[in-house]
């Protein structure tokens, strides 16, 4: 289940920086360079071996603050085999809370989320209120969040922060700018708080939707830990129906030894996906000439915006096969029983080949793949790269480094430095469908990253219920630096040819410093007011595009703002919390947004390199109440944003202008409720519910004014989500979960009459389920489904139709 808590999260800060170009071909299979788990695991028991040598083995555990603690577990406590139950923690408690987040934080913990179906990190976050995951198929790696009003789309309008390092990817915002969660287990996960809304001075304007704060485990006794997961789906749309397979296997080892802690992994990750994007052209008026040629297969249906469509096969983005290879190490080293230093390598490396599929068949029964062709009597025209297929290749490393102390009271500082390296991007794209090594394009985007450095200090009240005219201090300064690098060349062998001709260039650079200032002060038994105020200085340049022998240069731009932070919050009665919070925010143009775009010809469209930064205003009241084992919540929310940036056809200018453009006012309003329990009704039963409405508008749009009164783009007026957990015996649980998501718009002008289609945003429910059962201490095995009756909804891309899992774990 999910549980509400107020407490404070170590600060975060964005990361940024470039590396150098590693060009080396695609291959059509998973090929050599794929870390595989056998030999990862025995690299890992080296690593391990040479760390155990490493410390010394006769000095004494270095004695832990209470802040340092690790909780127990079923591990780590007994012999016994039973299943952990879920903890709800209440607010009876809040005096010894540290007060720096003044705004409601949803938290799922490891003991919960073992009981669900998840894979990879971001199905932690699959019923937290008022939020909705996209993820398309398991391995996707453009799987964006959305909550309250921020879209999936607005993918620079959420924070993502494993162990304080920056997992979101701002180079962009959209899609393709998805968090990096491969740089995270899901199995080494201990808890996920979700953040809502941009009340913390700490934190930059990109929490206008949301913070979202994984912490991982660190052992404290030698552990080892190896899991096997299967999945496979069967997929009926169109002209495919067949079943769709994947792996996942994870295997960790850590220990502590004498003041040095360790956790070492690695993860193998191979799926193929459901068809993600089919080739369409309208239904033709045309009536057929002799020079058609004569096709049979086609499919038609009704478009988003009900119109007759035809469906000619699997394109672009069609059956995608990934896979992916992780590893983690995570180290942790007491210098002192107060002071205590960190490093964190991350690496991540995936390949992928997207396979595309003709419906249409000549009189003979040959594939038809481009050129002019008879449906029923009608004219259709097929560019010849409307089955072309694609391959790509990326490699990342992320390095962190930390430095905190661990007082219980009195100052506390910490230093945090990251560097995400995009050490490898290339993906290669067919010029057709034809199916050989033709030629094609090759596109380099390797020379990207962004490195940060976040410091840190805070001030504790003697002891935790300190009386009136008690604070809690915070200041910090934060800096991070971004860089885009993309080069396309033409290549006369689309999977494994070299770079032939330049084709086109695009790249620049952000960079923002900032310092904060954050104040709690208990001015009276029950009354705390916190407020702050952030300082933001942001910067973009070396922007520039070029094609062919054309080069352009954009000119420097530069922001400076303050956006202040206040909340006040009542103790009504011990189990009842009630808070008023406001904050002002502005989230920056990514480098993407600037620089990023197409080129066609000498016409350069889809960037923006005078976008000014979106100017937020949230306001909010909360009312928190312990009652019994559960906790209730309800909440009241509205965000105004000015200058929000979003990709729109400027309609008002002849020829029409479509990139990123600001939006001049967007209002999004809300209520949202909740509730967590544990042995509800019955003993063992843990239920969690939630329910949100939001109503997101534009309320001001100079490009677009037919889009003035409409619903924004994929805010759903409606979110619910409930999640029960029996757990009937020591040994086994059961799990019965649903998601529903509801009316929402796929265009700003609201004119997509028809969602629940392909094409369209779906208005859905889907019940999940599993059974989990612990034979002994150490293995557990594992069977669900997810969308039990195999409802087939969209967003845009199809969502995978009914999934069925099994795993098995075991632990040393």
């Amino acid at each position: 289940m999910l549980k509400l808590i107020e407490r404070a999260r170590q600060p975060h800060g964005c990361r940024a920086a470039a590396r150098s170009r590693a060009s080396a071909p695609i291959r059509g299979s998973h090929g050599s360079r794929a870390f595989h788990v056998s030999r990862a695991w025995l690299a890992l028991s080296l690593i391990a071996q040479a760390a155990q040598a490493a410390a010394t083995p006769a000095s004494a555990p270095a004695q832990a603050s209470a802040s340092s603690a690790q909780p127990a577990t079923a591990d780590d406590t007994g012999d016994s085999a039973s299943l952990a139950p879920v903890v709800v923690t209440a607010q009876g408690t809040r005096a010894s809370l540290d007060p720096d987040l003044p705004s409601s934080v949803s938290t799922v913990t490891a003991d919960q989320f073992q009981y669900w179906n998840v894979v990879t990190p971001e199905d932690v976050l699959k019923y937290a209120p008022n939020m909705a995951v996209r993820k398309r198929f398991i391995g996707d790696v453009n799987s964006t969040i959305a909550v309250r009003g921020t879209s999936n789309a607005q993918t620079a309008r959420g924070l993502v922060y494993a162990d304080g390092l920056l997992l979101s990817n701002f180079l962009g915002n959209t899609f393709t700018f998805a968090p990096r969660w491969s740089m995270v287990f899901a199995d080494d996960i201990e808890q996920v708080d979700v953040i809502y809304g941009p009340y913390s001075a700490l934190y930059p304007g990109n929490s206008i939707g949301a913070t979202v704060a994984i912490t991982t485990q660190m052992p404290t006794h030698f552990k080892a830990d190896a899991k096997v997961q299967g999945f496979t789906q069967h997929f009926d749309l169109f002209g495919v129906n067949r079943s769709f397979n994947g792996t996942n296997t994870t295997a960790t080892i850590g220990d502590r030894i004498g003041r040095l802690s360790y956790l070492i992994g690695a993860d193998h990750l191979e799926n193929t996906s459901q068809p993600l994007q089919f080739a369409t052209l309208p239904q033709s008026t045309t009536p057929a000439s002799a020079r058609d040629r004569p096709v049979t297969g086609a499919y038609f249906y009704n478009d988003q915006n009900n119109t007759r469509t035809a469906v000619l096969g699997v394109s672009n983005e069609g059956i995608e096969r990934t896979f992916q290879d992780q590893l983690r190490l995570k180290l942790a080293y007491d210098l002192t029983p107060t002071l205590q230093a960190g490093f964190t390598l991350g690496y991540w490396h995936q390949k992928y080949n997207s396979d595309t599929q003709t419906f249409l068949r000549d009189a003979n029964g040959n594939p038809v793949y481009s050129g002019l062709v008879n449906i029923g009597g009608f004219e259709y025209n097929l560019p010849a790269a409307t089955f072309a297929p694609s391959a790509g290749s990326s490699e990342n490393f992320l390095y962190g480094l930390s430095l905190r102390t661990r007082n219980q009271t009195g100052w506390n500082g910490e230093a945090i430095a990251s560097y995400f390296d995009i050490t490898q991007s290339i993906a290669r794209t067919a010029n057709s469908g034809v199916p050989g090594d033709g030629p094609g394009t090759i596109t380099y985007g390797d020379g990207a990253g962004w490195k940060s450095l976040d410091l840190r200090t805070t001030w504790t009240p003697p002891s935790a219920d300190a009386g009136i005219a008690a604070h809690w201090l915070s200041f910090g300064y934060h800096y991070d630096n971004y860089l885009l690098d993309n080069e396309t060349y033409n290549t006369p062998a689309w999977r494994d040819g070299g770079n032939a001709a330049f084709a086109n260039a695009f790249g620049g650079r952000t960079q923002t410093q900032a310092v904060y200032a954050q104040d709690a002060w208990r001015f009276l038994p029950r009354w705390k007011f916190t407020y702050g105020v952030r300082y933001e200085n942001w910067n973009a340049y070396d922007g520039m595009r070029a094609v062919g022998a054309t080069s352009l240069a954009y000119g420097d731009a530069s922001e400076s703002h303050w956006s202040p932070k206040a909340s006040i919050s009542f103790d009504a009665t011990s189990n009842l919390l009630l808070r008023a919070s406001i904050g002002r925010a502005y989230r920056f143009p990514t480098v993407g947004e600037l620089f990023q775009g197409q080129i066609n010809g000498l016409s350069i469209v889809n960037n923006n390199p005078n976008l000014k930064p979106e100017d937020d205003l949230s306001k909010e009241l909360t009312a928190e109440w312990q009652q019994g084992n559960g906790v209730y919540r309800f909440m009241l929310f509205q965000d105004d944003v000015r200058n929000t940036i979003f990709s729109q056809t400027n309609t008002t200018v002849i020829p029409n202008v479509t990139n990123f453009q600001n939006i001049d006012k967007v209002r999004s309003r809300g209520i949202e409720t909740s509730y967590e329990g544990q042995d509800v009704l019955v003993r063992g039963l843990d239920l969690a519910a939630n329910v949100a409405y939001t109503q997101s508008k534009i309320l001001a749009n100079s490009g677009n004014p037919a889009s003035v009164g409409k619903y924004f783009y994929r805010i759903p007026l409606w979110r619910a989500n409930v999640v029960a957990t029996y757990r009937a015996t020591e040994k086994a649980a059961v799990t019965l979960a649903a998601r529903y998501s509801g009316r929402q718009y796929n265009t700003l002008t609201n004119t997509d009459t028809n969602p629940d289609t392909y094409g369209g945003t779906s208005t859905y429910a889907v019940v999940d389920a599993k059974l989990t059962y612990r034979p002994t201490k150490k293995t557990e095995i594992g069977v669900g489904v997810d969308n039990l009756f195999d409802h087939r909804y969209f967003v845009f891309h199809p969502y995978a139709g009914r999934t069925f899992y099994l795993e098995g774990r075991i632990g040393i």
